[in-house]
């Protein structure tokens, strides 16, 4: 099976998980601390379920590196004014 249809399985199983949270609900009530936990725990799931469709979305889609154009101009002057020269130090002193 493919990464999609493996997690169309996964999100039919949680929405079976999630109708039977429901029956229970009715059975049990909402009250309770451990109906809390199962629901926030089921609620978790099917954040991370949509977390994971979204990463295997953005993977399957081929990713391009982002191309950056350098200019063929000469660099401006002013910007190595106060720069030292590499292994020589500053200018105004002498090399050792």
């Amino acid at each position: 099976m493919s990464v999609h249809d493996e997690l169309t399985s996964v999100q039919r199983s949680l929405d079976e998980l999630f109708r039977s949270l429901g029956r229970l609900e009715k059975q049990l009530g909402t009250g309770g601390l451990e109906m809390r936990r199962v629901r926030a725990d089921a609620n978790h799931l099917r954040e991370s379920v949509a977390l994971l469709r979204d990463a295997a979305a953005s993977s399957a889609a081929p990713k391009r590196p982002e191309l950056v154009t350098i200019s063929d101009a000469p660099y401006d002057p002013s910007l190595w004014v106060d720069s030292d020269d590499e292994g020589l130090g500053a200018r105004d002193r002498r090399a050792p």
